[in-house]
């Protein structure tokens, strides 16, 4: 089970890109970077778009923090294809096709008796350490301002206090 400070678990999978294209990604393709991956239930449901097209409007804030946004659900990449063409549009981050479920179960979101993932947000460092994780019920959307909150105050390094937002001051000791 993943732990905070702890390796993130690797992964390479098939994932749908801006375009359409359809390309392999890995964990490792992201080393010296920031990551945000986060998992939702499945596509054409009610509130994954919510969240989805929440990160798209937010994307340049993580983008100018040094940090790539990649989301995962056990649907197919052409599922993811089609569902960004219909719905959503170009969202510009990549969407990864977690068909064999092995990306969900690693980072422990995979709800076996659904057959699916729940809500899960991973924040990883750039050594690939998870430094933040949290899952929650498929039926409530996360808020992506709260996420960048948490990146932001991880990048800090420093104390920072409930509700701290950036250019809050930090907790000194």
């Amino acid at each position: 089970m993943p732990m905070i400070g702890q390796p993130a678990p690797q992964f390479t999978a098939e994932a749908l890109y801006d375009g359409g294209e359809f390309k392999n990604i890995s964990l490792e393709d992201f080393k010296g970077k920031w990551v945000v991956l986060f998992f939702y239930p499945l596509d054409f449901t009610f509130v994954c778009p919510t969240e989805i097209t929440q990160f798209r409007e937010h994307l340049g804030k993580f983008k100018d923090a040094g940090a790539e946004v990649i989301g995962c659900s056990v649907d197919s990449v052409h599922a993811h294809a089609r569902w960004v063409k219909e719905d959503l549009e170009d969202l510009g981050f990549p969407l990864i096709g977690d068909t064999t479920r092995r990306v969900s179960r690693d980072y422990n979101v995979l709800l076996e008796d659904k057959g699916f993932s729940t809500r899960g947000t991973y924040i990883i460092d750039p050594e690939g350490k998870i430094q933040y994780m949290g899952i929650h019920n498929e039926t409530v959307g996360r808020d992506t301002e709260e996420i960048f909150r948490v990146l932001s105050a991880l990048q800090s390094g420093e104390l920072c206090g409930a509700g701290w937002k950036p250019g809050d001051n930090h907790i000194k000791v």
